[in-house]
């Protein structure tokens, strides 16, 4: 999945903008280049301008996933930094670096910053590395075994910025069923209703 996200690549530039210039994505740097990426960016020196500015956002959106439910546990942090190791091209100390500083933004900024960051991954994504981000962002919420209504409702929220259909997410959604906290609870309490048989 996350090699679907970063690309098959991690040293290539990737160029998400290049795809996205037709939508008229702001270039990086402009005004429209949220606090939050420029940070984040700012921290991925080594890499080509606009890789940076997609990982950033991506790590963002799905650290935003992550803590829906104002709480990011190790499973889900350890998940983000492994991936990014793995298929971002990031060494261990970039991964933590950037794992960190979404983890602090996410918890501290929030707000119209969850939209302006997802807004801009829509802007220099395609509608595959959406849809894969989207999936990543179910992944995440169920390190821990579990999605919790709030990370439900986030990830819904998610889906609308980035012009997810229902459809597509729905289908999503249907791959995590087991997952869904609500879910779990609804069918265990009907077990312990169900009439003994006989």
């Amino acid at each position: 999945m996350f090699r679907r996200l970063f690309g098959d690549d991690p040293s290539a530039s990737n160029a998400p903008a290049a795809q996205a210039a037709d939508s008229g994505a702001a270039p990086a740097g402009s005004a429209a280049e949220t606090a939050t990426v420029r940070q984040i960016v700012g921290r991925l020196e080594s890499l080509p301008p606009e890789r940076a500015r997609y990982i950033a956002c991506a790590a963002y959106v799905v650290t935003r996933a992550a803590n829906a439910d104002m709480l990011i546990s190790a499973e889900e942090t350890a998940f983000l930094e492994q991936a990014l190791q793995d298929y971002a091209d990031l060494d261990e100390s970039q991964a933590v670096l950037v794992v960190e500083m979404a983890k602090l933004q996410a918890m501290t900024v929030g707000g119209t910053e969850d939209y302006l960051v997802t807004r801009e991954f829509r802007k220099v994504s395609t509608p595959e590395q959406r849809h894969n981000v989207l999936r990543a962002c179910l992944v995440v919420a169920a390190a821990d075994d579990s999605i919790t209504a709030e990370e439900s409702a986030v990830v819904n929220q998610i889906a609308s910025e980035l012009d997810i259909d229902q459809a597509q997410l729905s289908a999503l959604r249907g791959e995590f069923t087991d997952k869904f906290a609500a879910i779990r609870a609804a069918h265990e309490a009907a077990m312990e209703h169900r009439l003994p048989e006989g």
